[in-house]
Parts: structure tokens; sequence; C-alpha cells
């Protein structure tokens, strides 16, 4: 490869790895846009906590590492599922929107997930979608959330909760992005309490407790971005597509404590 292919190739990768800021001039000429969100097929859930942490050798005993990873993340699999990992990330950004145009014009989202064929209720579509399916529906922006990575991980015998991916907003006909928020949170980087593994494999839900606080403060984020101030004066519209701005999310009550069975995580310290 020639040094000017190389540095051709870099400055792709730079390209489609940053961010982008959503102006208001482009704001102000969507019209109507549809939200999707999905996470990628090797996203997670992932347990990154045993293989590459040695403080919980002694913890584990005989149990192997890979073994011990491998029953965790299944009981962070039955924590929250990925279609509702995908779907509060998408439903808590769009009712923290302001009532105007173009969010009270969006295409409704079950008409979305009908043309896609992605309203399901357990799993959420991994690979891109056509997105041309969606210009009959009135679509002239898309704006989507994509999780590429989310799970466990610790380190120094600290574990915490991760979460990685990226949202864009980009025009439907010709595909040019006018907004682009790469994201990534971990808990433990960022020296939050520690999330017990050995407890989160007894009681699930705090893993799932753990996830909802990262996605509602990604949809913050994305909610102010996606409000920019160098608009003109936005005018509220009466909706014509019923998009959910008072519909309840679909959330799901937190799971039960499991019962102490073959293939558990040892005990949490007391």
């Amino acid at each position: 490869m020639t040094r000017n292919a190389f540095l051709g190739l870099v400055a792709f990768l730079l390209t489609g790895c940053a961010s982008q800021r959503l102006s208001g001039m482009d704001l102000d000429e969507v019209r109507r846009p549809a939200f999707i969100s999905r996470i990628e097929l090797e996203a997670g859930p992932h347990s990154l906590v045993f293989r590459e942490d040695s403080s919980y050798r002694e913890k584990l005993k005989k149990l192997e590492p890979k073994e011990a990873d491998r029953r965790l993340q299944t009981k962070l699999t039955s924590a929250v599922t990925r279609f509702e990992v995908s779907e509060r990330l998408r439903v808590t950004t769009f009712r923290q929107l302001p009532r105007e145009q173009p969010w009270l014009n969006t295409v409704d989202p079950a008409r979305v997930a009908s043309v896609l064929e992605s309203f399901l209720v357990e799993e959420v579509p991994a690979n891109a979608p056509d997105y041309d399916l969606l210009a009959p529906l009135g679509a002239d922006a898309v704006v989507e959330f994509v999780i590429e990575d989310y799970g466990m991980r610790s380190k120094k015998g600290r574990a915490g909760a991760y979460i990685r991916g990226y949202a864009r907003m980009f025009w439907l006909k010709s595909k040019n992005e006018i907004w682009r928020h790469p994201f990534r949170l971990d808990r433990v980087e960022e020296g939050a309490d520690h999330l017990d593994p050995f407890k989160v494999g007894k009681d699930p839900s705090l893993f799932r407790l753990a996830m909802t606080e990262m996605l509602d403060e990604l949809s913050t984020e994305f909610s102010q971005e996606m409000t920019p101030d160098n608009r003109k004066e936005a005018v509220p519209v009466v909706p014509d597509a019923g998009p959910e701005s008072d519909a309840p999310g679909r959330e799901r009550p937190l799971p039960q404590r499991p019962e102490p069975a073959p293939g558990e995580l040892p005990d949490p310290d007391s």
C-alpha cells in the first residue's frame, strides 16, 4: 500500500468515527424524520469480568474464568433483552425532544417497525436495514441509534457496566449525515461504585438498573444535541402520524430473584 493510499484509509476511518454537530439550519430543513434503534449482531451482552481480571481467582476456586464469564453472561442476557435496551434508548430520547417541528411530525414507530419487519418482542435487527423502504411513509430523514457493544467488565477487582455505539441523523435520499455522535460509557473507567458480579449472578436486575442509568444518560445527551439553538422559530404542529410522545415505553417489570440452581455463580460475600 502506498503512503498516500494509507493516509487516505486513515482519514476515512477517522471520518467514520468522528462526531458531527447538528446545525439549526439542517434541522429546519427536516420535515418528517423516522427513528430507528438497533443492536449489532455480536454486540452483547458480554461478560469480560473473570477472564480479564485475576482478582476473582480465589473466589472462583476451581471454576474456570471462561466458564464463570459464560454463566454471568447468561444472567446478563436474562436481565434485560436486546429489544428493551434498543427500545429504551429510542423512546427515552424521543420523549425529551421539544414539542415542535420536526419532532411532532415523525413517522409512527409502529409503521417504521412494520415496513422494516423489526416489530419483534425479544429481538431487534442486527444488520443495517433497507432505509429506502421508509420513503413511501413520507420520511425524508432518519434518526438512528446503533449499539455496537455492551455488558460488564472489571479491572483490579472493580466491575461495572459499559456500552458503546453511535447515534446519527441522515437524509434518506442522499444518505448524507447531518449529525453523528459516537458514544462510550464505561463505569469502570469512570470510577463508579463496584457492581459485584457475584451479586449480579444472584440478582440480574442489578445489571438491568445499571443499563437503564446509562441509557437514560445517553438519551439526555442525544436530546440536547438534537435541539440546536441556532434555529429559526420552531412552530409546533399537529402530529399527523400519531407519534408515541405520550405513550408508555415497552418496559417490563424487573425480573424476580432467580432460585439457586446448577450453573450458578458462587454466592456473593455478605
